[in-house]
This record gives C-alpha cells, structure tokens and sequence, in this order.
C-alpha cells in the first residue's frame, strides 16, 4: 500500500471506496483482491447493466452456461444461479475486510429485480429469498428508493437485512428513506432483537442528475444557463449529505446509536461523468466527506489513483461558498427547472435501464441455451 495513492487518502478522509463492477473473471484472476490491497476497495456494487455486459462480453460464463443448460433450466433460472454465484464468490473476497471494519464495509450489493420497483410486497419478498439464497453476512439486498420500495425498507430493516437503497435523485426522498430505516430499526429494537449488525447505505445518483438538467438548461436563453451546467448534481448531493449529518445528530438518532445502530451512511452513485467537457473525476473530487461511501467505475476508479485530488470538502455546518446548494437550486428554479419533475423523471429513466439490460441478458441466453441443446 503507498499513501500516495489518492484512493488510499479518501479512505483517511473518511469515505469508503467501492467498486462498481462484477465479472466471474475479474473475481477468479485476483484482480478483485488486489483493488482491495492496492486501491483501498471496500466494497462491490452490481445491477442488471453490469451483469449483462460481463454475461455478453466474457467467456468465462460459457462452462457453468452449458452445464445449467443441459440441466434443463430456464433462462431465468441460468441467470439468477450464475449471479448468485458471482455474488457469494465476491462475498467471500471481501469477507475479511468486513471482518476487520467490524460490519461497516466489505460489502457486495446485489439488486432486487427492477420489475419489482413498484411493487412493495413483491420487493420485500424478493429481497429475503435472494438473501436466503446468497447466504453471506456480508450481503447487501439493493432495493430502490422508490415510493413502494421505501415501505419495503422499513419491513426490510426490522427483519436485520441489509439494505443498499439504490435510485435517490432528491433530498426528499433520501429523508423518507432515512426515516424508513429508523423505523425499522425500532421495530426490531421494540420487538427485542439486536440492531448493530445491520448495515445500509442511501446512494444518490449524481451525474445523471447533471446530464438531465444540463440538458433542460441548453435549452432555455438566459444570461444565467450556460453558468448553471454541472452544478445541479453537485448542489442536492450537498444538500443531502447536510440533512444527513442533521439527521444522525437529533436525538432519535441518537437513541438508536446508543443501542448500537450503525449509520445509515450516504453513498455516491453514477460517478462517471457523462459529459467529456467535465473533469473525469470531478463527482469523486466534490463529494468527499466523513461517513460516505464513493462508488466508481473501474474507468474512473483508474482515472482517481492516477490523478484525483482528495481533500475534505463536505460539512455538516452552513460554512458554504457562493456556489451553496440552495442557491444552486434557487437559481434553476427561476429558470423553471422544477426539481420535483427531474427527480421523478429520472427514477422512471432508473428503472428503464435496469429493466432494458435484464432482458436483453435473457434474450441472450435463451439463444444460447437453444444452441446448446441443438448442438
């Protein structure tokens, strides 16, 4: 390890450095272990895109593909045995770092079905079935931060899971999540059962906030626009994480803490930036503070350590610059960028683009399955 590396300074500052990505040969090769030793990676995220591209585009699925077909599954059955798979395999990687931060990272997240984003119940169930199936302490169950998928996080909490809520495009929704949680947590903490083992995170999307209201802002002639572009996702990414040190320090909070509640901490998601006029690691560089995670990429992961900048720049006080979240957000809601409507927008765009590549993964393999049994 050399403490020149800008990932190994983010972990000094206080954030979690997790890699979002997943392929059975990246596992199997060691690479995997050695982010975690060279680069300071603490954690794996995955979702339906990931698992696609490293179904379509790597070989190293084709052994267990033609077993599983030749068993006579189904090419839903193939898809969640070969990810289950994938996930333990991680899990047991990134077993030891969750042993030595006592549960706080360590963790490899994976999704619940995105045709289940409106459906609370059918979210619920599904989450305790994937963690009855992936069997590792160190799993995370990825819920998203949608209206039934906040009423599914409570139950999900009460029960002990832990959960990654994935898809938070605005403060308001990260505060019903974060009251989710703690009601969970007293529920479980009412009903007698331990609470300090269970760990979530809250993950904002960041850049794609950006490509949305960069793209409403080009289109509206006004002094003010031009000067507006990338700063919107920056803006409620601060402001979330500013409610979020409020909320951990009101005594409801603190009550919990005292049973031993871990912080349901706020992790940056969509950290690629999307527009090439940006810094390639301008998402990672802006929201470095205590108690967060950052989720990258391997392409930005790679840009980070060869040329990031860490320094501490998320407060929990009002000591904020001229670029402060709300008037940031005051200035594109006088151009008429209505905050509600983005959010929402993108959390419809979430979904899709979960829902899109988990298809398009089984079609894949339903092709291949019947070459297989042809052959």
């Amino acid at each position: 390890m050399t403490q020149r590396n800008p990932l190994h300074k983010l972990a000094a500052l206080g954030q979690s450095v997790w890699l979002d990505y997943i392929q059975r040969g990246f596992i199997a090769s060691g690479e995997l272990q050695q982010l975690i030793e060279q680069d300071a990676v603490s954690g794996l995220t995955s979702n339906p895109a990931i698992f696609h591209k490293a179904m379509v585009e790597y070989v190293h699925y084709d052994e267990a593909l033609t077993r599983l077909a030749r068993e006579g599954l189904a090419a839903h059955e193939i898809y969640e045995a070969l990810i289950l798979e994938d996930i333990r395999r991680a899990a047991d990687v990134l077993a030891p770092v969750y042993a030595r931060t006592h549960g706080r990272d360590g963790f490899v997240s994976l999704e619940v079905t995105p045709h289940l984003a409106h459906d609370a119940d059918g979210t619920y169930w599904e989450a305790k079935r994937l963690a009855t199936l992936v069997d590792r302490e160190n799993l995370m169950i990825k819920v998203p931060g949608t209206i039934e998928g906040v009423q599914a996080i409570r139950r999900l909490a009460a029960d002990g899971l832990n959960i990654n809520v994935t898809l938070l495009f605005s403060v308001e929704r990260y505060d019903a999540v974060a009251d989710a949680y703690m009601q969970g947590l007293e529920e479980r903490l009412a009903a007698g059962r331990p609470i300090d083992r269970i760990a979530s995170v809250a993950s904002f999307f960041v850049s794609r906030i950006d490509t949305l209201i960069d793209e409403r802002l080009e289109n509206i002639a006004h002094a003010h626009s031009a000067a507006l572009r990338g700063e919107s996702a920056i803006a409620y990414a601060r402001l979330a994480y500013r409610h979020f040190r409020r909320l951990t320090s009101r005594d409801r909070w603190l009550r919990l803490a005292e049973r031993g509640a871990q912080l349901q901490r706020l992790l940056w998601a969509s950290t690629g930036t999307k527009n090439p006029a940006y810094s390639d690691v301008k998402y990672v560089d802006a929201l470095i503070g205590p108690d967060t995670v950052t989720t990258l990429p391997v392409k930005t992961l790679i840009a980070y350590r060869d040329h990031g900048d860490p320094q501490l720049r998320l407060h929990a006080g009002e000591e904020e610059d001229a670029h402060a979240p709300e008037d940031v957000i005051r200035r594109l809601t006088e151009l008429g960028i209505d905050s509600a409507a983005i959010a929402a927008e993108l959390e419809m765009q979430g979904v899709r683009k979960f829902i899109e590549p988990l298809e398009s993964t089984l079609a894949a393999l339903r092709d291949r399955i019947a070459d297989i049994r042809a052959a």
